[in-house]
């Protein structure tokens, strides 16, 4: 495969560094976040691709395409810490997911950044502590069992205010693994509140798990058609396009 060029612009930096964060986006996802159309935010995706700073794989037939960033691409944006992605059938839906409510989150928020679990995971253990993760317990040698969410949406001045955990729940976990994780982020104050992005059966569990956990003043539930641009790009994860999980 031929390399266009050798060093990304400042936009083909972002782009890499945004994909290593999430783990994987799609073109609609990007072009959701750049406010572009979805052909323009293809050809920025591809580029990379010939350049091998981002990989292309489909595990879903029906599904777009995801692109996953390489170890060079990595390197080439500055990204300590971080592997590249890696993508399976499993995972894609949740990992396109995602990267849509990434984006609508920061045209949402353009003050804020959002950060992936990757990136999230790779900044706590720089610090050496938990930043934005719910502690669910204690493990056998007294360390603590963490629960990280997929998104964190941090304000532009973290010393005075806190992150938001987001996170995008498209199947039905079991009621006590639920509600365990709700009471976690209920005890958390490392973050201001949780915010959850589910389908329709999904939220009716989450509902539940939350009444239990008393954690309604911590946890809000929202559809993803309650955010902007949802289904506007063709490959979004709208209401009828995500498991419900019944």
């Amino acid at each position: 495969m031929s390399r266009q060029r050798r060093t990304p612009s400042l936009e083909q930096v972002e782009i890499i560094r945004w994909t290593g964060s999430l783990g994987a986006v799609s073109a609609g996802a990007l072009a959701h976040r750049m406010g572009v159309s979805v052909a323009s935010a293809r050809a920025r995706l591809v580029v990379a691709q010939r350049n091998g700073w981002l990989a292309c794989s489909r595990p879903l037939a029906e599904r777009p395409a995801l692109y996953t960033a390489t170890a060079a691409g990595l390197r080439a944006c500055g990204a300590r810490g971080i592997e590249p992605g890696r993508v399976s059938a499993a995972g894609a839906m949740h990992l396109l997911a995602c990267a849509h409510v990434a984006a609508a989150l920061e045209r949402c928020y353009p003050d804020h950044r959002v950060l992936g679990e990757r990136e999230t995971r790779r900044a706590e253990r720089e610090r050496g502590h938990p930043l934005a993760s719910a502690e669910l317990g204690v493990g056998a040698h007294g360390e603590p069992l963490l629960h990280r969410c997929d998104l964190v949406l941090w304000p532009s001045a973290p010393d005075h205010a806190l992150p938001v955990a987001v996170e995008v729940e498209l199947t039905i976990k079991a009621p006590a693994r639920l509600t365990a994780i709700c009471r976690a982020w209920a005890r958390c104050r490392r973050v201001a509140g949780v915010l959850y992005v589910a389908p329709p059966g999904v939220r009716r569990a989450l509902k539940r798990a939350v009444e239990r956990a008393c954690a309604g003043e911590r946890i809000v539930i929202v559809g993803f058609d309650a955010l902007p641009g949802q289904g506007e790009h063709g490959d979004g994860p709208g209401e009828s396009s995500v498991p419900s999980g019944s």
